[in-house]
């Protein structure tokens, strides 16, 4: 199924919020970005505005936005504000991942080698969405690199 378009109205208070996150990434933000997804052969975005939210990390050719949580997102409040967030971009055909602060300090390469799968899977199931039933196509078989 083809993603549906996230609405982009521009919001300048977002957008300059926006850039201040990208300024100031936590630690783990930064080494994910740094380390992993900004070399990622599938483009992701940082501190990417959508909508009415502003996403950690946005993948659009594969619907995926990746959140890293801290201790703020355990609390009561933060977990009802990501259930609201998270209904509405699945809205528009997008998965939400919300991977712990301490589990990209505690096991980079597990957190790593799990958005390679979730972004390869993605693409696949988009792949097999547009093939046609009728005539000779084949499957996927790009091979985003991982980390070695």
């Amino acid at each position: 199924m083809q993603n549906a378009e996230i609405p982009r109205k521009h919001n300048a208070r977002l957008t300059a919020n926006a850039k201040v996150l990208r300024k100031n990434m936590t630690e783990e933000e930064r080494r994910l970005w740094y380390c992993f997804l900004r070399e990622y052969p599938v483009r992701f975005y940082r501190q990417k505005v959508l909508g009415q939210y502003i996403a950690d990390f946005y993948c659009a050719k594969a619907g995926l936005i990746v959140e890293l949580d801290g201790s703020q997102h355990y609390q009561s409040a933060g977990q009802i504000h990501d259930a609201k967030r998270t209904l509405f971009l699945q809205k528009y055909h997008c998965t939400v991942l919300r991977i712990p602060n301490n589990e990209v300090n505690r096991n980079f390469r597990g957190v790593c080698e799990w958005i390679d799968l979730q972004v390869k899977t993605a693409l696949a199931e988009m792949m097999t969405t547009l093939q046609s039933p009728i005539g000779d196509s084949s499957p996927y078989t790009g091979e985003p690199r991982g980390i070695d």
